[in-house]
């Protein structure tokens, strides 16, 4: 695996997001879900569903289970801790997470944008 230096990364203009919904983004040759929730937080998780491979978690169902903000994953349902990326429907797979800043109106995400395979952030 080829790795690239995490770097911090522009992503899109933060009125952008809509809240409670999710979109794709495409930095580098990673796929990012990014998510604003009603509070006006943003998550950036990988975007693939780790159960069925597909590239879809940007098209999940935003929720929370107690105060957990969550996302479920539109192919099979299983539910996400956007925080972490722990599935908490099994506690054994979870998705990449990325830090999110907000800079001047910019979504920043920090990640390892190139090589091989997906690249968690620093946490």
């Amino acid at each position: 695996m080829s790795l690239t230096a995490i770097g911090q990364t522009v992503v899109c203009r933060y009125d952008a997001l809509l809240p409670e919904r999710g979109v794709a983004a495409l930095v580098g040759s990673v796929q990012l879900a990014l998510f604003r929730i009603h509070d006006g937080t943003v998550f950036a998780i990988g975007n693939q569903d780790p159960f069925s491979g597909a590239n879809v978690m940007s098209r999940g169902i935003v929720g929370s289970r107690g105060d957990v903000h969550t996302v479920a994953s539109p192919m099979f349902k299983q539910v996400f801790d956007l925080r972490t990326g722990v599935c908490l429907d099994d506690p054994s797979v979870s998705l990449p997470v990325f830090p999110v800043e907000i800079v001047d109106g910019q979504v920043l995400v920090t990640g390892a944008w190139g090589g091989e395979g997906i690249q968690r952030g620093e946490q």
